[in-house]
């Protein structure tokens, strides 16, 4: 069961944040209440933009960094492509 996610949040600022949980509706919350990543307690609200699943925490860390070494325009085309998977 993929158990893990990974996912990727806009900040009121437009900013793009990266990050991994279990808990995706849990952590999206915690990053609304100010109680996230350090990077988006200033820039709330954040709205969530895409989520990939994986059935191992190393796979979705894997995935996570590659997400992360991805230059502004890459990841716009992947939150774009992936607008359909944001909350599921």
């Amino acid at each position: 069961m993929a158990d893990h996610h990974v996912y990727v949040v806009e900040c009121a600022d437009g900013t793009l944040y990266t990050g991994y949980t279990t808990d995706v509706e849990r952590r999206v919350a915690e990053h609304d209440a100010g109680e996230g990543a350090k990077y988006t307690r200033g820039r709330t609200p954040v709205t969530l933009r895409h989520v990939e699943s994986f059935d191992s925490k190393s796979a979705a860390m894997s995935r996570e960094y590659a997400i992360k070494s991805l230059s502004r325009p890459e990841k716009e085309r992947l939150i774009g492509e992936g607008d359909g998977d944001a909350g599921n």
